[in-house]
């Protein structure tokens, strides 16, 4: 079993090579390479696969099989059978909306880092004490955004963050200002009209204008 300060090593070096972290909702699987693609192209090679869509999974299989030179993680998991679907498909890190006693069992217990969700202190105090240090906070924006992480980071100094929900190209600079935030994530950077009309080159501008933000 690999330890859990093993797994927030990987996560803190996944990270500090891609920052900002696109969440990708998959409506049609013509559609998963030439997505990568673009945001590969615009430098962003960390993807977050949702389960928001059915093809989540099949998605996920896909990118490792045919660009086994991303890194692939799913996001959205709310149960123990999607946690074993989205491992068995070959997802690399394991992202979740909220944290349930159910689920960081399962983040202790899998090979690959899971980043649970939490809104509350109440919340990342109970994933705390089994070991986790890395946490996604959603929704980082209606919760209070950059004054909540610059608040939390007293109580919680060896704690960081992926913030999303309500993060965008407008706001992205002030959120990975903060020490205590190594990453952001959203759907900004591959808009969902976007890959339904198949406008690569745009999003391919897009991850690029996010990184040029993230390693200033």
């Amino acid at each position: 079993m690999t330890h859990l300060s093993e797994k927030t090593q990987m996560l803190d070096s996944l990270f500090s090579h891609s920052p900002v972290l696109p969440l990708l909702n998959i409506e049609r699987l013509e559609d998963v390479l030439p997505l990568a693609d673009a945001l590969a192209e615009g430098g962003i090679t960390t993807l977050e696969i949702t389960l928001r869509t059915a093809l989540g999974i099949d998605a996920i299989a896909l990118l490792r099989s045919q660009r086994p030179a991303l890194m692939v993680g799913a996001g959205t998991v709310l149960a123990a059978k999607q946690f074993e679907a989205v491992l068995a498909a070959g997802a690399q890190f394991v992202v979740t909306p909220g944290c349930t006693d159910e689920l960081l069992q399962c983040g202790l217990e899998a090979a690959v880092p899971l980043l649970p969700g939490i809104a509350t202190a109440s919340e990342l105090m109970s994933a705390y004490r089994l070991g986790y240090r890395r946490f996604k906070l959603f929704p980082a924006q209606i919760l209070g955004g950059v004054g909540l992480l610059r608040a939390f980071a007293g109580p919680f100094r060896d704690v960081r963050f992926c913030p999303t929900g309500g993060v965008s190209q407008a706001n992205l600079a002030e959120y990975l200002a903060l020490p205590n935030v190594m990453a952001v994530g959203g759907s900004w950077v591959a808009p969902a009209e976007l890959i339904a009309q198949q406008r690569w080159g745009e999003i391919t501008a897009l991850a690029r204008a996010a990184g040029q933000v993230g390693s200033a």
